[in-house]
Formats: structure tokens, C-alpha cells, sequence
């Protein structure tokens, strides 16, 4: 599940970064983790379903952080389209 994460050429990581990226139409796939907050969790999903965008949910951010290569935790990581 996390391999093409490991393996996307293109991601963002962080809630931020993923927003921007489904709001831009460049985003594949975005990654949740089931740990975040209510609130991070709520906004993901109404942007993934607005922008017809399949989330795929990680266990704990620990292990999205550990996918995407850093050493903290993160709450949303996202594949973005190749140009």
C-alpha cells in the first residue's frame, strides 16, 4: 500500500502541501493517516471527494512520516502527477 508512496517520483507531505496539491488538480492519490485530528481528517476528505481524489488510510502518522523518508510523523502525504 505505502510502496507507491515510497516509490512516486513526485509527493507532497503535510496538510498544506496536499490541499494545495488536490485544489490544483495535481494530486493522484492522497495518504491519511487514521491519527490525525478530527478536523485535519474532515478537510482532507471534503477536498479529496470535491476534487474526486482517492484516499488511501495509513495506520498512524509515525508511519506516513516513515514512507514519505522523514524522521517525524505526518498527518496527509500525497502522489502528485508526473509533468
Amino acid at each position: 500500500m505505502l510502496e507507491s508512496l515510497k516509490e512516486a517520483p513526485k509527493k507532497t507531505v503535510g496538510m498544506k502541501q496536499t490541499l494545495k496539491a488536490v485544489q490544483g488538480g495535481a494530486a493522484l492519490e492522497v495518504f491519511l493517516a487514521e491519527d490525525v485530528s478530527d478536523y485535519i481528517s474532515q478537510k482532507v476528505r471534503e477536498q479529496c471527494k470535491s476534487n474526486n481524489i482517492r484516499i488511501t488510510m495509513v495506520d498512524s502518522m509515525s508511519e506516513l512520516g516513515k514512507a514519505c523518508g522523514i524522521a517525524v510523523g505526518a498527518a496527509t502525504a500525497a502522489i502528485l502527477k508526473e509533468d
